[in-house]
């Protein structure tokens, strides 16, 4: 098992009521092992609540890199309500506390 911070960077942000995660990974081999076990169905599953809506998981290959729309995760937008203090920005730091079962 490996922390996702160890093996790759990532970068998120607010998109209305919606959040995107991008997971940049160190090397080509991280990013081959990461495709079969980083899912849609993980990242929904790690996220648990907080994310209300479909997680669709997008490959950047050249990248090497995997990007997440996180629907229905700010329950309404980080800047539309000020009773919500969701922020997207906090969805790349979190998402890289996860461990995945990737071996060197």
């Amino acid at each position: 098992m490996k922390k996702l911070s160890d093996i790759a960077y990532a970068r998120s942000g607010d998109k209305g009521a919606n959040v995107n995660v991008g997971v940049v990974f160190i090397s080509k081999d991280y990013y081959d092992k990461a495709i079969s076990k980083l899912t849609s169905s993980f990242v929904k599953s790690y996220f648990g609540t907080m994310v209300k809506g479909d997680v669709i998981r997008y490959e950047l290959p050249n990248l090497n890199a995997l990007n997440f729309m996180l629907y229905d995760s700010l329950e309404g937008g980080g800047s539309e309500t000020l009773i919500n203090d969701a922020q997207g920005k906090t969805f790349g730091q979190a998402i890289l506390m996860m461990e995945i079962d990737i071996d060197d």
